[in-house]
This record gives structure tokens, sequence and C-alpha cells, in this order.
């Protein structure tokens, strides 16, 4: 009778171990740490975000930065996309403010249609390239229009050169707040999240997707989302080396803000679960010169709530003219 209780006993414990072993497998090809992974396909998906043609090239910082020009003779717009993201994000915001005002967009390495970076992405090494960008160009005032890692990088710039900087527009920023131990989590469940997508793990497309559609929500964003989506491998390695950044002590942008001289719109979309408002807003006050306007969407409102960013850059532009 013993005998059969303790080959029961065996038996329950091979069994769970069992199911155990093949947990732990399931995890570690689920998350690509075995190398079982999608096979390598040499796509360009990524080209679709980025500056279109007639695009331009320009030799920053040993790589080549594509963008894109409205031509023209009034106020340069420049514009600085979400990591991830392209020049082709402000297509609509050109076409809306040309030939009113010469609007530039550009790609960051690694996304769109420009070449690779030895560095990893981070609003700092942005920042470097956003200030040879600028000199390449011989651009010496500028308003700067920057979405999450975009209007990190704006503002960074902003505080080293001030003298160039007529005005910022920050979408989403990124930067504005201190991680607490809640945040360190999140920005670590990301960092982990893109790195599967750079190791190539199977399942990764499929969760972009479903996590991209709480990004960009409204319907006049979607063409553009889809555009994102698909480029869910090729951007993953700058997606996870920009989160991993994030945690970082020396990204934070609060010691900055009040050094900042020029206006500033801040361009808040209400459904924001990356970077929400009430995460961020303690920290408006500290621009000596700030406005908060809050739009319909997810993370970018001049692609989700175009109609009325317009109004209000229009507006806001007017001011910052007549005020300088």
């Amino acid at each position: 009778m013993m005998g059969r209780r303790a080959t029961v006993q065996i038996g329950l414990r091979i069994v769970v171990m069992t199911l155990i072993a093949v947990f732990l497998i399931a995890i570690l090809v689920g998350t690509g740490i075995l190398g079982v992974g999608r096979t390598v396909r040499n796509t360009n998906y990524r080209s679709a975000v980025g500056a279109q043609q007639p695009r331009r090239l320009v030799l920053s910082g040993g790589l080549e930065l594509a963008y894109s020009d409205s031509g023209g003779n009034g106020p340069v717009l420049l514009c600085v996309p979400a990591i991830g993201h392209g020049a082709r994000d402000f297509e609509d915001l050109s076409r809306r403010l040309a030939p009113q005002y010469r609007v530039l967009a550009l790609d960051f390495p690694q996304q769109g249609n420009s070449g690779s970076d030895t560095e990893p992405a981070s609003s700092t090494r942005y920042t470097e390239l956003l200030s040879q960008f600028i000199d390449k160009l011989n651009v010496n005032s500028v308003v700067l229009i920057g979405n999450s890692i975009g209007a990190a990088t704006s503002i960074r710039y902003a505080s080293l050169h001030p003298q160039r900087v007529k005005a910022i527009v920050l979408c989403d920023s990124g930067g504005l707040g201190k991680p607490n131990l809640i945040a360190k989590i999140f920005i670590g469940s990301f960092v982990q999240f893109f790195a599967a997508g750079r190791r190539g793990v199977f399942w990764f497309p499929w969760a972009f997707d479903r996590y991209y559609r709480h990004v960009l929500i409204m319907a006049p964003a979607h063409e553009e989302r889809d555009r994102i989506i698909r480029s869910a491998y090729e951007i993953a390695l700058p997606l996870e080396q920009a989160w991993r950044s994030f945690a970082k002590p020396e990204e934070n942008l609060l010691p900055l803000l009040p050094s900042i001289q020029c206006p500033v719109l801040l361009a808040w979309t209400k459904q924001d679960f990356v970077i929400p408002l009430k995460y961020a807003e303690p920290s408006f006050g500290l621009f000596r010169n700030h406005r908060l306007e809050i739009f319909e969407g997810g993370h970018a409102a001049f692609l989700e709530d175009p109609d009325r960013f317009e109004q209000c850059i229009r507006e806001f532009l007017k001011d910052a003219e007549g005020g300088s």
C-alpha cells in the first residue's frame, strides 16, 4: 500500500515538474531567449513612415538623415517625431501650414529613410543630431514642433541654443516627470517588450499591433498607425534603446525647464496612457511662458485632432511672432 502511494506521489511530482518545464520553455521561446524567432527578411516598411519623395538627405554626425522640406521663405517650423515614427507624421500639418511657413520634418536614425547609428537612441543623442542638422541647413531661427521623445529633444535643444529657438510646441513630451518605482517598472516592461521584437519573436507584430491601437486611437491617424505597425520588427531596436534611456536620471528634463525662455505650447491628448497628462502636468509651471491645450487622441494631437491642432498652432504662432 505504501509502495503504491509512493509511486503515485513520484508520478505526480514528475507531472508537475514536466508542466513547470514546459511552462518555462514556453516563456523562453516566447521571449526569444532560446533564439526561436522569425525568419529574417529584407523588408523596408519603415520607409513608408519616413520622409517621402522628393525627400532630401543631409550628412549629420557621420550618418545620413532624411527629411522633408515644404520650401518657401516663411518662418521655419522644424518637426521632430516620436520614436518609431518619421517625417510622414507631419505631411498633413505641412500641407496646412505651407506656404506661410517653411515646414521641415526629420527622420531619426534607423527610422523612416535615415541611416543607422552607432549610438543608442535617446533624447541626448537626438539633440546632438538635431543641432548638427540645423547647422547643416543654416537655419538661424526656428520653431520646434516635437512629439514624445522629439519633444524632449526640442526642450534640450532650446536649453542649449535659446537664441535660435523662437517657440516650442510640445506634443505629449517625454522627460517631464521623475520616474518613480511604478514608472520604472512600466518602463522596464516596455524595454523587455521591444527587446523581444528586436530578437524577432513570432508574436511581436501581433502584440505591437494591439499596443499601437491604444497609442494612435483617432480615425485621422489610422493610416499612419498602420504604416508604423507594419514596420514593427524594423523599429524594435531604436524603441528598445529609447525606452531604456527613459529610466536614466540624466534624461530627466525638469532641471532644464526654467531655462526655456521662448513661448511654449503644451499640446496634450486626453487618452495618452504612455505619458498621461496627470503625470506630466505638475512640471508645466516650471516653464516661464506656456499655455496648455487638450486634444482628442492617444499620443499625437497633430495626427489625431488635426483641425483643432491647426487652429491652436496658428493662434500660438501668431502670438509668439507678435511677442518677438
